[in-house]
């Protein structure tokens, strides 16, 4: 079972500057409150919380160009970079506590920039309902949290594409999304012309969770930096309520739980976002809870000892 004896780093990025709907900005909070710290620690991970990136309000505007915040997105996306990279290069694993997923921009295009400087291979698991390839031009809202996946493969706003120093941040082979089930029309067409590798819930009914993560995780093993970009609504609303974005027909718990426990099995989980839970929606935080429960598979929790 994958173990890292790295320390831990919890940032946390308050915000839902990318949303339009409020409340993700108290997901980290929630976390906490959770357990996550204790958690990892009864794993015999050592933990350092950096407290909360502090960066500007949600000014609840109407979009602008087909962007919603993009100053503010632009300014907490670069800032989650800047604190992820630092952690990056002191040897630790950075696990950043959202925040809606436009966060994504930032922590990946630090991982992305630290892989690059070394030499090392990435893998980037995007576990989402939605395929997040949003632009200016086909979005049906504005948010930013729609747009991620797009500007890391080079589709967006300057200031978005070009952060990490790199265009495109991300190759389409260097990305796996699981758990797909809700694409906007215009998402379609572009995320099959960028070739990224979708497993939908089709995928995961047919062929079930184990041959989905083994074909999402081939070649992946203690060498590759393993990047884990977990939003919230990936699972069935009817056990994680928390989130503003629900989408039913997700991934019941023990199908989320071996999910995690094969990525916990590369060796190589070496970066992590935890993004889109909303208190504002959950019930008794136990949407928070589970999250807790299926990061701690994910850094090798398990029922037995195994050989």
């Amino acid at each position: 079972m994958a173990r890292t004896h790295k320390i831990v780093s919890l940032i946390g990025a308050p915000t839902d500057v990318g949303a339009s709907r409020r409340g993700s900005s108290m997901g980290p909070e929630a976390l906490r409150v959770a357990g996550i710290a204790k958690a990892l620690d009864r794993l015999g991970l050592p933990v350092r919380d950096c407290g909360n990136i502090s960066g500007p309000a949600n000014p609840c505007l109407a979009p602008v160009n087909g962007f919603r915040h993009l100053t503010e997105v632009v300014q907490w996306n670069q800032l989650l970079h800047d604190a992820v990279y630092t952690e990056l290069v002191e040897g630790r694993l950075p696990l950043v506590l959202g925040g809606d997923h436009c966060l994504g921009i930032g922590s990946i295009s630090a991982v992305a920039r630290y892989c690059r400087e070394r030499g090392r291979a990435l893998r980037v698991l995007w576990l989402d309902a939605h395929v997040d390839f949003n632009t200016a031009a086909i979005t049906p809202t504005g948010n930013i949290h729609g747009m991620p996946v797009a500007c890391l493969c080079g589709y967006g706003p300057e200031r978005l594409v070009q952060m990490g120093g790199h265009v495109p941040i991300l190759s389409s082979e260097q990305i796996r999304q699981i758990g797909i089930r809700s694409v906007d029309e215009g998402e379609k067409r572009l995320v099959h012309e960028a070739g990224i590798e979708v497993f939908d819930m089709r995928a995961v009914d047919e062929l079930g969770m184990r041959q989905v993560m083994q074909s999402a995780l081939r070649d992946v093993d203690g060498n590759v930096h393993l990047h884990v970009s977990f939003d919230v609504d990936f699972l069935d609303p009817g056990i994680a309520p928390g989130v503003a974005t629900t989408v039913r027909g997700g991934p019941t718990y023990r199908e989320a739980q071996l999910c995690m426990e094969m990525l916990a099995d590369t060796a190589g989980l070496s970066s992590l976002d935890i993004v889109e839970l909303n208190p504002a929606f959950d019930v008794r935080n136990q949407t928070a809870e589970l999250a807790v429960d299926l990061i701690g598979s994910l850094f090798g929790k398990s029922t037995l000892i195994h050989r």
